[in-house]
Parts: structure tokens; sequence; C-alpha cells
């Protein structure tokens, strides 16, 4: 053997396909090829795009042997099974051919580069049928260099080729892409995947379970470069039977179902016993940024489960864990997924850019299974619609000490809904508002006042804005608004409240109509003057007048009033208060001090 031939060849290369019957998971792509070949309809120009690893570089290779090749007895023509044997077949297969000129785009962008290629085309092929340029990365070119080549491109010489490849067919001008013959090559099935790792792995006489075979197809991502790659590592890691725990173990990656027990740890919102199993698998080596990315692509999965249950029956995917899989998809709702997964997003950004990686996945666990068990907003929503018709939901009190004048707003407020609320006015018994059918959806809505608060604690603070805005109340009976709209509201307020109202109260029908007159003010304009009589009884103090005089262009602000004061006992008694003291609190007691009397 000669040196050459001593040296170690990886297996991406040493099992890299010579002939389209060789290539894997590209077969829209093998049977145009094939039909164009044999009804001698070979385009110019071709253009590969797809992933990496998903055979661009080595489609464009057999397409430049198959149209040199001349068969083992040098009377061959063009064919989608080169022989393999022949000199032109040999040289383009060890990168030698003088007539096919491989050029790397990301590191000739330029116009003059392109210029070599124009002025070599004219000239014909020095020994073999075609003149063959492949350009890799060709979307790396610069804009004047693809203005350039695009004449050449378009009518080159008969005995021209072009054959392109890129990752970013996007970044590629149109111009370009309408004179190319373009292929996607797709990512590789795992099916497929796992029999090419296979018949690799036994050709090569290395045992590797397929536990191993599926973890390996998992982490490359439909890529045959990175696949064979990763079982080439895996096989050297093994030293003999290469195992699911020693791939994982290579792979930085967390046992698969110790992930879902992780999983089912969060969502029982169990953390004391999520974050052992989590310092647990740090300590077995796993990565806690891989570990919450498997816990991100097992949301992923349990979601798609969910809605199509056929998708669990994945070749990568182990029997146990596909069992696990379909029972938390029965039992997880969808909201609780999709949460799950924001969270999860933000976790994997929060731990990409921690100087502590586990102390931040630590936190992401605990901030997790705290929500785990929270209700959803409709869920709360009902919760608090049922306690309204309970009567179990009562405002509470107001803080001592708190602003008693913002009470007393709210509470003119609430005595103006009130009699908004109440019957209108003239003679007859109005005609009742809901039919006993109906009753019990609006038992939650007993006044205006619980439509507002239902709002303000469902978030729809836009709307609650512009009711408080807009709305001058004419009557109100449960299921039936009737209001009189400000001049500047949104023409489409009513409809916007009404169907809020309807989702609100289990899909009961609202009643919203509108009247030109009649209308009670608005919430915004009886909270404006409450406020501003409150104002006015600030600016009548006389301490208030003597400061404002004092000084000249002072406004008042804000009011704010404090609790009344305790009643003033007899000295002595239990209560009373001290010559020192006023209701605003003790007073420090000072002596009179002369600064120029001296000390004793």
């Amino acid at each position: 053997m000669t040196e050459t031939d001593q040296h170690y060849q990886v297996l991406a290369r040493k099992y890299r396909p010579e002939t389209f019957s060789d290539l894997v998971g590209q077969d829209a792509m093998v049977r145009t090829l094939k039909n164009a070949f044999d009804a001698d309809r070979i385009a110019q120009a071709f253009i590969m795009t797809g992933i990496r690893g998903t055979g661009k570089t080595t489609t464009a290779r057999i397409i430049a042997k198959g149209l040199n090749c001349i068969g083992p007895d040098g009377t061959g023509g063009p064919t989608t099974e080169p022989c393999g044997k022949c000199e032109h077949c040999t040289a383009i297969m060890e990168g030698r051919h003088v007539d096919v000129l491989e050029m790397d785009a990301a590191s000739r962008t330029g116009v003059g580069d392109i210029r070599e290629i124009i002025e070599s085309v004219h000239y014909r092929a020095a020994s073999a049928r075609y003149k063959i340029y492949i350009i890799d990365e060709v979307h790396m070119l610069s804009t004047s260099a693809f203005n350039a080549l695009l004449k050449t491109l378009e009518e080159p010489p008969p005995h021209v080729k072009f054959i392109f490849a890129t990752t970013e067919i996007r970044k590629v001008p149109v111009t370009v892409l309408s004179r190319c013959q373009r292929f996607d090559l797709r990512r590789i099935e795992p099916e497929v995947m796992i029999a090419l790792l296979r018949r690799i792995a036994g050709a090569e006489g290395a045992q590797i379970s397929d536990d191993a075979l599926a973890l390996i197809t998992r982490a490359a991502e439909g890529s045959a470069r990175d696949a064979t790659s990763l079982l080439d590592q895996a096989i050297s890691h093994g030293a003999g039977e290469t195992s699911a725990e020693q791939v994982r173990a290579m792979l930085g990656l967390a046992d698969r179902g110790r992930v879902i027990d992780l999983f089912e740890m969060i969502m029982r919102g169990d953390a004391a016993s999520a974050l052992t199993e989590l310092q647990a698998q740090y300590a077995d080596g796993a990565d806690p940024l891989a570990v919450l990315r498997d816990l991100a692509e097992l949301t992923h999965w349990i979601s798609i489960v969910k809605i199509t249950p056929e998708s669990a029956d994945d070749p990568t995917t182990s029997p146990d864990e596909r069992v696990r899989g379909q029972d938390l998809a029965q039992r997880l709702p969808m909201r609780v997924l999709t949460r799950m997964w924001q969270m999860l997003l933000k976790a994997l950004d929060e731990v990409s850019l921690a100087p502590n990686a586990m102390m931040a996945a630590e936190m992401a666990v605990i901030r997790l299974t705290h929500a785990a068990d929270l209700p959803d907003p409709e869920a709360l929503i009902r919760r608090v619609q049922q306690a309204q018709a309970a009567g179990e939901f009562t405002r509470g009190p107001a803080a001592p000490g708190g602003d008693t004048n913002a009470g007393s707003a709210r509470a003119a407020m609430a005595s103006g809904l009130a009699r908004q609320s109440g019957p209108a006015s003239g003679g007859g018994a109005a005609a009742p508002a809901l039919s006993p059918a109906e009753a019990p959806a609006f038992a939650a809505f007993p006044d205006f006042q619980a439509v507002l608060t239902t709002l303000r604690l469902s978030g729809d603070i836009q709307l609650l804005v512009l009711i408080e805005n807009h709305v001058g109340l004419v009557s109100y009976r449960p299921g039936r608004i009737e209001f009189q709209p400000s001049p500047d509201a949104p023409a489409d307020l009513a409809r916007r409240l009404g169907e809020r109202l309807r989702e609100l109260s289990g899909g009961a029908r609202w009643a919203i109509s509108l009247t030109r007159e009649g209308g009670a003010p608005t919430i915004a304009e009886m909270r404006r003057r409450a406020e501003g009589e409150a104002e006015a009884r600030a600016g009548a103090h006389p301490l208030i007048a003597a400061a404002m005089t004092a000084f000249p262009g002072a406004r008042i602000v804000a009011t704010r009033s404090i609790a009344p004061p305790p009643p003033i006992a007899a000295e002595g008694a239990e209560g009373a208060l001290s010559p020192h003291e006023t209701t605003d609190g003790p007073v420090a007691e000072f002596e009179e001090w002369d600064p120029f009397e001296e000390e004793d």
C-alpha cells in the first residue's frame, strides 16, 4: 500500500455517493435528472439548494461525471450511471480534472474572479466532452459579479455547463435563478437516515444499537454529512458495541426518559423534585441548556401528537417514549403546552446569556413549576363570575389612611352608575330584559359596575378605557345596555362591547343600543368632576388660601385626605390626646435654647 492509501478517510468522504442511485432522500431530483439525460434535454445551468449536508456539491460532481463519462471502453455518452472507472470519472472524483473547475464563491466573490470564467468559456474543453464550472456557496458573490455573469449564463457556448450550489437561495438574484434549472434538496427522512447509518456501520464492521442510531439521526436534523460524522465519532467513542448511553454522553444530551420525568414533575408543580432531577442530570454531564432544549423539543412533540396522533409513530422515538408522550398529550390541555413553550423559549435565551447557566436553568425550572397550575384567563374569569353570582365577591374596605377623595370619587361614580342602571324614565312597566332561559347567563352582571369589573379582571383595558371616556349610560338591565356615545367615540364601540360581553357570558346575546340624547355623564367626566370638587374644597381652606396668596402662581396639583381624627377624651383617659399630640401623629416638644448661654 502507498502512503496515500494508508491515510484514514472519514466516513463522510469515504461513503460519499458516486452515482445517482447512491443518493438517498432525493428521489424527485434524481428522477428529473435521469429523464433529462435519457431525453437529451440537459440544461446549460443547474442550481442546487438545501440545508447543509444534503448532497448539493456531491450532486454537482455526479452530474459532471455523468456528462463527461465515456465508459470503460471509451465509447459511452452522457449517462446518469457514470462508470467510475474511466479517466474522466476518476479525475473528477479525485478533484483534479482540468475541465471541471470548482470555485468557492465564499473566498472568490469579486468581478475579477468571474471575469476569468467569462474569458475561459470560449475555449473548448481540453479532454472532456463538456467544460463544467461548479460554483459552491454562489450566494456569496457580489452584486457586480452576478451582473457580470448574467450574459454568459444565459447564452453559454454549447460545450459549457454551470452548476451552482447554495444554502441561501433567497440571496441569489432572481435574474440568476431564471436562467438556471433549480433543484431543492430535502432533509433526509429519519427512516432513510437510520437505514443509511446502519448500512455504513455494517460496512465498517461496527456494532451500534438502534437507539444510538436514533439519537444520531435526531441530532443530525436531516443532514447526511452530520449523521455520518457523528456515526464516525460514535464508533470511535464506543470502542466496540456503541450504546445509546454512550452516544448521549458524547452529544452532551440528557436521557430522553429522564427528560420526560422532569417534564412530568414540572407539570405537577413539584419544584423540589424537579430541581433534584435537574441537578442529577447536571451531575451526570448534561448541559443545562441542552436539558431545556430537550424540554422545549418534548413540549413541541407532545403538542404535535395532541393535534395529529399519527405523528407519534416516529422511528427516532422508542416505544416507551411513544406511550408516555401519548398519555401526556391526552392529559395536558393545549393552553398549558403553549404556555410551557413560550416560557421555555424565554428561558433558553436567559440561560444562553447568563454567567452561570445552571443557576439560570434552576430559576427557569422554578418558574415553570409555579406556572404549571395557574388557571388560564378564561377559567379565572369563570371563577370570578361564579363568585359574583354566589355573592362571595365583594369589594374590600378602603385601606386606613388611604385616598378618601379617590374613594369618594369611586363612590360617586358607583352611585351614578347605579342610578343609570335603574329603570328608564317613562310611564308603564318596562318589558323584561331577559327570558327565563337567559337569566342564569347574566347572573354575574347585576349592574353596569359589574360589567366594568369583569372587563377589568379579564384584561380588556383598551375597551374599558373606551367605555369610561365615550359611554354615557341611558339605561341598563342584565343583557341589555342603552347608551349615548360621545361625539368622538369609535363607530364600532357598540359592536365590540356586545361581542366581548357575549364571550364573557358564555355565548349569551347582549342587546346594545345607541341613542342621541338622555345619556348620563361618562365615567371620565364624573371622575373629573369629583376631582374638581375636591380641589375646590381644598382651595377654600384658610391655610391653603394663605399659602396660595403667599406663593403667587402656585396651583393645587392633587388632593389627599387623611383619616378622621379620634375623639378627644378627658385628660388621662385611655385614647386621650396629650397636649403635644395631634391627629396627624405626635409632634416633638422642644425646650427653649439660648445659643449664648454657657453650660455649667
